[in-house]
């Protein structure tokens, strides 16, 4: 073994006990392992197993400023995030807020790096007022399965919601919303849907700006965060770290208002810039 190589071992091995993170051994270049859902247009997964949305742009800016790191994107679901996060299938998760079910599970998060909100919604008639959804208990409701909404305290076990409600869970929202449009009460009256996969779905079909009942106020709003192991590669901080070249030079910024989304309020003048970039 070369002297050169032995130096580089010691080095590798002192930032290894300094920063707690584990060095991949493809050329330095650490690993990590991305969980993604369906949850447009934030996030989902492409028919080729990529990302996509949100979630792609930001994972391709990341990967051209940060060499020394590669993103690889796990397939998981939103009943099955948890297991899959347990069993270690994959390190981090990103736009996720912490009050859907991860307190129950050992993690860490980071700042909110993004927002928005879920909102009602039913198809306008005449006489029909916001009043509409003031009893949900009278209403026949379309959502997302494993999906957390603030109207049922962010249950997901759907026995125990359909207990409560009229309730019809999906995996997509293209099909809640043309339920909506149907005009089929004894089916769906009620569809939740975030504000901007709504806003991508007018800009696609303006014919049905006129088409929809709002609610005046929405199911919630959530400030969605980086969620990560603790056993794992990389932490919360790590993570930020990862960003700071893409807040410095606004592509995050430019990245979020493309897909209608929004940032956390403060989030530019309160980013935690870093001195020093992420090394693993």
């Amino acid at each position: 073994m070369s002297l050169v190589h032995t130096f580089t071992c010691i080095v590798l091995a002192l930032l290894l006990g300094v920063s707690g993170l584990a060095v991949a051994d493809n050329g330095g270049v650490q690993e990590i392992k991305v969980g993604v859902y369906n949850f447009p247009p934030i996030a989902g997964i492409g028919a080729d197993g990529q990302a996509t949305g949100l979630l792609a742009d930001t994972l391709k800016h990341l990967d051209e400023a940060n060499p020394q790191v590669r993103f690889k994107v796990i397939h998981t679901s939103p009943k099955r995030r948890y297991l899959d996060f347990n069993a270690g299938l994959y390190d981090v998760i990103f736009f996720e807020s912490p009050a859907w079910g991860w307190d129950e599970h050992e993690h860490d998060a980071s700042m909110p790096i993004l927002t928005d909100e879920e909102i009602y919604l039913a198809l306008r008639k005449p006489g029909r007022d916001p009043s509409f959804f003031d009893d949900l208990t009278k209403r026949r409701i379309v959502a997302m399965s494993g999906y957390h909404y603030g109207f049922v305290d962010f249950e997901i076990d759907a026995e125990k919601l359909n207990k409560r409600f009229n309730i019809e869970f999906s995996d997509s929202h293209r099909r809640n919303i043309n339920l909506i449009k149907a005009d089929r009460p004894s089916v769906a009256e009620v569809a939740i849907v975030s504000r901007s996969y709504l806003q991508q779905h007018l800009e696609r079909n303006p014919q049905d700006w006129d088409t929809f009942l709002i609610a005046a106020e929405p199911d919630q709003v959530y400030r969605l965060a980086i969620i990560t192991r603790t056993d794992g590669p990389v932490n919360a901080s790590d993570m930020i770290r990862l960003f700071d070249p893409l807040m410095r030079s606004g592509t995050y910024r430019r990245l979020v208002e493309k897909w209608g989304l929004q940032l956390p309020a403060g989030f530019l003048t309160g980013f935690p810039y870093q001195p020093e970039p992420y090394q693993p």
